[in-house]
């Protein structure tokens, strides 16, 4: 098999078939239509073996995970995706991983009915770059960059069981069975939070993806916005998995500094709170509030039963950072 006769095989003609896509797989380029009145609302991401994911990882999981990730960067931006490229390195060209792969790429494609237009096969180490388009208008678009003293600060859903993940990968600490299986599925399988995305952009004042750890990304929104903060330690929502896997202070340092859990910290000020709450209750989005937004000055001031707390290492993931 070729290149010409891969991408045929294994991803023109699959997933959905949307009417803004004039000309998808096949061309030189695609040929899509913006609506009017909406922003094009562009994320890339690239996966690497050995640094986004293990060598014996399953090929579903890849594909999954590839666009997974982007999807996240959407509901942090409260848009909407329509078109993805792919660029895919193999090193060989292995049917039963590409059909792996493929499939696992369009399951999570026609779930979020995400048309593939195009993109790029070459030989090399195994590698996947995604760059997903969308839309979102101008006035709901949201930022890290809108974060205002007082607003509360929350996030969705669990932390720390993907980070745990990787530990016991790397470290090989042994967990039992079934708390292995749950949070190899979080970390294989990450959700995007796009049904929350799209309740926080009427009401949520900043936003950004749980994926280089709890605290680095809580601090690019108060860079962006030029505050501070106070996080309330005993009020994070911890992956019952790792609560039950590790003591508490290690559970605390997996969910403050693990990422890769692809949730949403977002803030939002007092008056709107119940609109968030009554919405994402309706549509089954859970969320914590951890802490609250503060002038700017202090960093991030962390508060365990009201007294400060200093046990936990506050850095998370940098490329070319952590070697």
């Amino acid at each position: 098999m070729k290149e010409f006769e891969l991408i045929q095989t294994y991803f023109a003609g699959r997933g959905p078939k949307r009417k803004d896509v004039i000309l998808g797989v096949g061309d030189d380029a695609a040929l899509t239509k913006v609506p009017q009145d909406q922003l094009l609302v562009v994320a890339t991401d690239t996966m690497v073996e050995n640094v986004h994911f293990f060598p014996d990882s399953s090929p579903r999981s890849i594909g999954h995970r590839a666009l997974a990730v982007n999807l996240s960067d959407f509901a942090a931006m409260g848009a909407e995706p329509a078109w993805a490229s792919v660029a895919l390195t193999i090193p060989e060209i292995n049917e039963e991983w590409l059909q792996g792969f493929s499939d696992g790429l369009f399951e999570i494609a026609d779930y979020y009915n995400v048309q593939i237009i195009g993109g790029d096969t070459t030989r090399g180490p195994l590698s996947v770059t995604i760059s997903l388009k969308g839309f979102v208008t101008e006035e709901k678009a949201l930022k890290r960059s809108g974060a205002k003293a007082g607003d509360w600060i929350c996030v969705t859903g669990q932390l720390g069981a993907s980070a745990l993940a990787v530990k016991s990968k790397i470290d090989g600490f042994k967990l039992d069975n079934p708390y292995l299986r749950n949070i190899e599925q979080r970390f294989n399988f990450p959700s995007a939070r796009l049904a929350a995305g799209q309740v926080l952009r009427h009401a949520a004042t900043s936003a950004i993806d749980v994926s280089d750890g709890f605290l680095q990304d809580l601090q690019h929104i108060l860079t962006a916005s030029n505050m501070s903060a106070e996080l309330y330690i005993d009020k994070l929502p911890i992956d019952e998995n790792v609560l039950a896997s590790v003591d508490r202070l290690e559970a605390e340092r997996l969910a403050l500094t693990g990422g890769e859990d692809y949730e949403l910290i977002f803030t939002v000020p007092e008056e709107k709170k119940g609109y968030i709450e009554q919405n994402a209750t309706a549509m089954g989005i859970k969320f914590t509030k951890v802490g609250q937004i503060r002038k700017s000055g202090q960093g991030i001031k962390m508060l365990k039963n009201g007294e400060c707390y200093t046990d936990v290492i506050t850095s998370g993931y940098q490329h070319f950072g952590n070697e």
